[in-house]
């Protein structure tokens, strides 16, 4: 079994986190046992790119409970947990490439040696393993059956590979489940962003002018947590329809060039390149807070920011000064990647139980079916997002109603009104 990792000895805090999301996690707990008695991976190699926490840990025993022989590498330089990836090696076996602050070259050379396995089902979070797989020769990875995505991000990448007809095999969107984006989006990132902030500051969100540049799922999460915490909450956005929602969500919204003048803490949420631009940073307020928490660091331009900045230098861990030339100064957190994860620890174990539950069935979803599934992006089936919302509910020992035959009848019908 080949690895690199920080340092084995840190296996056994690792193994007690791990034990501490697990308690959390009782759909994919269920799901291991599950799988642990029909195998529906059996003898099948996951590459798996995702960020290595906790609560992967458990989606791992459940992938190996399932016959998998997992390859695990970060989908992010500062998202490993290092304690969480020695118990993963020492405990569970499994081949892991991360260490946490590791840089871009080492990164890739990571994702490598996960594909080096010959892999036939991938796991992604951002599309890196897709990415890479897709610009090498065909014949290296005509093995592969399918694969899944975890995030909006990755999805967005995955779809412009599919329209341009280069897509090699067929993708579950997992992202796109109800189960997860409407849950794992909102609550999880909104609660984790809100925490990497805290902790990488330890500023007062009360009273805040707190700018959330995006209002999907996401960014409507970060919105509502600012709130509760008594922020001032002004969102940006370029689609009309969110930006209606936002304003009658109680939101102020507005352009990101009137936004930064005023703006205490941003958080970018979208998806895309250059959403705090150059221009946007020498408009803010000395002392400005600028965070990130979509899935690549591009979403600030960092490069525009560095050449406005006479001097820079690390306040404390994960807060980065840049004084501009007229001596105001402005605050990036994280290297402006993913605050919830490079400051904090990502999503809480219960929304990702429904999150890695989604990517458990989907990995045997694809197992299954790949042989009639064409080289597209898919939604993850209907029945394993109501399957995941049973569990969900059932563990939280919560009942629900069921139709009666009437009622089945009057919705199947056109005959009956008024």
């Amino acid at each position: 079994m080949n690895y690199d990792i920080k340092n084995i000895k840190l296996a056994k805090k690792g193994a007690l986190r791990i034990e501490w999301a697990r308690k959390s996690m009782p759909v994919l707990v269920a799901i291991a046992e599950r799988f642990n008695k029909e195998k529906p991976l059996k003898g099948l190699k996951v590459a798996a790119c995702l960020h290595v926490t906790t609560e992967t840990a458990i989606l791992s025993e459940a992938l190996k409970a399932g016959g998998a022989q997992i390859y695990l590498c970060a989908s992010n330089p500062l998202s490993t947990q290092d304690d969480v990836a020695a118990s993963l090696v020492r405990d569970l076996k499994i081949s892991v490439y991360a260490i946490k602050g590791e840089d871009t070259r080492t990164y890739y050379r990571h994702i490598q040696a996960a594909l080096a396995a010959r892999p036939h089902i991938t796991m992604d979070d951002g599309a890196d393993l897709v990415s890479t797989i897709h610009q090498r020769p065909v014949s290296m990875h005509s093995n592969i059956l399918g694969g899944t995505e975890e995030t909006t991000t990755g999805v967005i990448r995955l779809r412009a590979l599919a329209r341009q007809g280069k897509l090699r095999y067929p993708i579950i969107a997992v992202n796109d489940a109800l189960t997860k984006h409407l849950f794992d989006n909102r609550y999880g990132t909104g609660q984790s962003t809100v925490d990497g902030i805290i902790r990488a500051t330890n500023e007062l969100v009360a009273g805040s002018n707190f700018v959330v540049c995006g209002y999907g799922w996401c960014g409507k999460g970060v919105a509502m947590r600012a709130k509760g915490l008594g922020a001032r909450v002004i969102v940006t956005e370029v689609n009309p329809l969110r930006a209606l929602e936002a304003s009658l969500d109680g939101f102020d919204v507005m352009p990101i060039k009137q936004a930064a003048k005023i703006g205490d803490i941003f958080v970018t949420v979208t998806g895309d390149i250059n959403v705090i631009r150059a221009g946007h940073f020498k408009a803010m307020r000395s002392g400005a807070i600028v965070s990130n928490s979509g899935h690549f660091n591009v979403e600030l331009d960092l490069p525009g920011l560095a050449k406005l900045a006479k001097k820079r230098r690390y306040l404390r861990e994960f807060v980065e000064e840049f004084t501009l030339r007229d001596g105001r100064k402005i605050h990036i957190l994280g290297e402006g990647r993913l605050i919830n994860l490079a400051a904090a620890e990502g999503h809480p174990a219960q929304v990702m139980d429904m999150s890695f539950a989604n990517q458990a069935l989907s990995a045997e979803y694809m197992a299954a079916n790949h042989r009639r599934l064409k080289k597209e992006v898919y939604a993850v089936p209907e029945a394993i997002d109501r399957s995941i919302a049973k569990l969900k509910l059932k563990s939280m020992g919560i009942a629900i109603d069921t139709l009666t035959p009437e009622q089945k009848k009057y919705l199947a019908s056109w005959e009956l009104g008024t």
